[in-house]
C-alpha cells in the first residue's frame, strides 16, 4: 500500500515564503542561502514521500530565528511482500490524519507567535 501524505501551508504571499532546506544544520541556525526549494505561491502543498527527516523554515531570516519553521519526521509505509500489498493496521489512518492534524497545529501556533 502507498501512502502519500501531503502537507499544507498557508500564508500571504506578499509577506512571505516557504524554504525547503537541506540539513538540520541549516534549520537549527536559519541558514537560508542554499534551500533545496522555495514556495511564493501563498498556499503550498509538499509531498512528503520518502522516508526521513525534512526542515521547513519561513523565508524570512528575522522570522526563522523567531522560531517559524518546522521539521516532519517521513516515516516508512508498509512494507510489500511478493507483490501484495501488507494489511495495515486499523489505527494506521488516525496515525497519518493525526500527524497532518498535529502539522497544521503547530504551523498555526507559529504564525500567532510571529503576527500579533
Amino acid at each position: 500500500m502507498l501512502i502519500v501524505v501531503l502537507a499544507g501551508f498557508a500564508y500571504s504571499a506578499a509577506e512571505e515564503s516557504l524554504m525547503e532546506l537541506q540539513s538540520k544544520e541549516e534549520y537549527e541556525s536559519c541558514d537560508l542561502s542554499n534551500p533545496i526549494r522555495m514556495y511564493v505561491n501563498g498556499l503550498d502543498r509538499v509531498s512528503l514521500d520518502g522516508e526521513g527527516t525534512r526542515y521547513f523554515s519561513s523565508g524570512k531570516l528575522e522570522n526563522c530565528r523567531k522560531g517559524l519553521k518546522l521539521h516532519v519526521d517521513v516515516m516508512p509505509g508498509d512494507v510489500m511482500s511478493d507483490g501484495v500489498a501488507a494489511s495495515a493496521p486499523e489505527s494506521s489512518a488516525p496515525i497519518h490524519l493525526k500527524a497532518t492534524y498535529l502539522l497544521w497545529i503547530a504551523l498555526a501556533i507559529n504564525l500567532a507567535l510571529v503576527w500579533p
